[in-house]
């Protein structure tokens, strides 16, 4: 029997569940709103349905006496207090949500080393100082922690993806002592292990209602953006993935950790390895304020990306950019305006193109590998004018992603998880 390992994502929208071979093929996939469940998308009872829905329906399409092994992906930065039992004390604070404590804020920015990710009012650490005051709480988790509890009974554990923005110390692999000193009740934060080790098996109820076998393995798992990476298929060093949604995202695997404040730049370690990145203000949604999706497409098919219009634009919605250079007044820079709509486009698509390359090259100088090929994600991707302009900018190997799922790279942790478990 060949066995499979479930990769489950919990995002913004929905939850999605992929299930993939030891070969990293994918057997079966699912996907379902949170919106099915209710309105409040940040109500954990809403991500849980959401994923019991979703799951619900991949392993009708799959041998589920296959399964081996499951890992979960959250959003990086979400954060729950919960009682001894794992019950959720209170409303999340989302990932996006910021801390408006002063006294909290100035104990981080005051005791946190520079270098650390846990500044700022968004930060995990921030957040858990603040939820730690509530009566009862017995931890404080990661969104995909208590995702992961649901399937192991554990309250107690985490990666060290997920608790980075916490104030783990990666590197050192513990809770560093200046964490304390910010008056954070450090029994409150989570056991903390790589991502991609087994963390304990399936409980019997949740086997049960999933029609799963007993031995199933629970796998520490990730951050939807580390997920999102490894699914791409991305794994050395120098292999780098662009993201083209709404913004510009870049990320590069080095063999060692990158950390630039200014820039916004911290590392995950993946593996053996570290996953360094940043996002610049530019993409999809600079594109947008000027022409809309079709006329964007309309007008790709006519541009000749294998010549240059001359023109250095920096295309930005607005003032302001944080990198590849980190510069909170840098203007926009979208002129002179051709007469030619596609050459107007053309531009822009050069513009962003020399951005994503001044970016890598950016990583190299702090100390990343230099790029030796890239993957592309997120719908720009699909855009074969822009991909042409970005090949002669980029001037290395474009390779396929294998997916774009966060879902598939949470399965490979949890395939991970298994192979050394012993359960392939």
């Amino acid at each position: 029997m060949a066995r499979l390992a479930v990769g489950i994502d919990i995002g913004t929208s929905g939850a999605r569940a992929v299930a993939i071979r030891a070969d990293c093929s994918v057997a079966a996939r699912a996907a379902v709103p949170l919106a099915r469940f209710g309105a409040n998308g940040r109500d954990p009872v809403v991500w849980w349905a959401a994923v019991e829905a979703a799951l619900q329906e991949l392993v009708r399409g799959i041998d589920r006496a296959a399964v081996c092994a499951i890992a979960v992906d959250g959003t990086s930065g979400t954060v729950l207090p919960v009682d001894g039992s794992g019950r959720v004390l209170a409303e999340p604070l989302m990932y996006n949500d910021k801390v408006a404590d002063e006294t909290i804020l100035a104990a981080v920015a005051r005791e946190a080393p520079q270098t650390s990710a846990a500044h700022g009012a968004t930060s995990g650490l921030a957040k858990a100082l603040l939820l730690q005051r509530l009566p009862g709480a017995a931890r404080l988790l990661h969104q995909a922690d208590w995702i992961a509890g649901q399937f192991s009974g554990r309250f107690d554990i985490s990666d060290d993806n997920n608790c980075l923005k916490t104030g783990y110390d990666v590197e050192a692999g513990r809770w560093p002592d200046w964490v304390a000193r910010t008056g954070m009740r450090v029994e409150l934060l989570p056991e903390v292990v790589r991502p991609g080790s087994v963390t304990g098996r399936i409980a019997t109820g949740t086997a049960e209602l999933f029609g799963l076998p007993r031995d199933v393995a629970v796998v520490a798992g990730t951050t939807d953006g580390c997920a999102s990476f490894l699914a791409t298929g991305a794994a050395a060093a120098g292999d780098g993935v662009t993201a083209l949604g709404s913004s510009l995202t870049l990320k590069i695997l080095s063999d060692r950790p990158i950390s630039a404040p200014r820039y916004g730049i911290y590392s995950h370690r993946l593996g053996d390895a570290w996953l360094a990145g940043g996002a610049s203000n530019t993409g999809g949604k600079v594109l947008a304020q000027h022409f809309s999706v079709a006329r964007i497409v309309e007008l790709s098919a006519a541009i000749d990306p294998g010549t240059s219009t001359g023109l250095d634009y920096y295309p930005l919605g607005a003032a302001g950019e944080r990198f590849p250079i980190a510069d909170p007044t840098l203007p926009p820079r979208l002129l002179p305006r051709p007469a030619s709509d596609a050459d107007y486009l053309k531009a822009m698509l050069e513009g962003i193109a020399s951005i994503e390359a001044l970016g890598y090259q950016r990583l190299a100088e702090l100390g990343a590998p230099k790029l030796t090929s890239v993957r592309s994600v997120g719908g720009g991707a699909a855009n074969p004018a822009w991909t042409a302009i970005r090949r002669r900018k980029l001037a290395v190997d474009f390779l396929p992603a294998l997916s774009d799922e966060a879902a598939a790279g949470a399965a490979r942790l949890a395939l991970k998880g298994a192979d050394q478990a012993g359960l392939l």
